[in-house]
């Protein structure tokens, strides 16, 4: 088994703690080669690019509005009863008339009337 100094432990500790904490990108932007302060790191780009976060995040939105509607559409849900087309009141007189739920003289002049409309 290898072990370790006193010294190698602490920095492990240290580097665990600063990484648990999320503090890394601030620990290395404070280092010596780099002396701004974190806030600062984004100075090379400029502010001008900060408007497209909010924008990105209402596309993404949009699209998932999107997609849900697209999907709710695709199953079905909502469209009334599913198979039914839209039948004309001739079609309608011709399946009572085949069933028997109409005589043919009844039949002969509701067929006129629905003509004359």
């Amino acid at each position: 088994m290898k072990h370790f100094s006193t010294a190698t432990i602490q920095a492990g500790i240290a580097a665990l703690m600063v990484e648990a904490l999320g503090l890394s990108a601030v620990w290395a932007q404070g280092s010596p080669e780099r002396p701004r302060a974190p806030w600062e790191m984004m100075h090379e780009w400029g502010a001008g690019v900060l408007w497209l976060m909010p924008l990105a995040m209402i596309a993404w939105f949009a699209l998932l509005v999107v997609v849900i509607l697209l999907l709710v559409r695709w199953l079905g849900v909502g469209s009334g009863v599913r198979g039914t087309s839209s039948r004309t009141a001739r079609d309608i007189l011709d399946e009572r008339y085949a069933r028997g739920d109409i005589d043919q003289k009844e039949y002969l002049q509701r067929k006129k009337d629905i003509a004359s409309e």
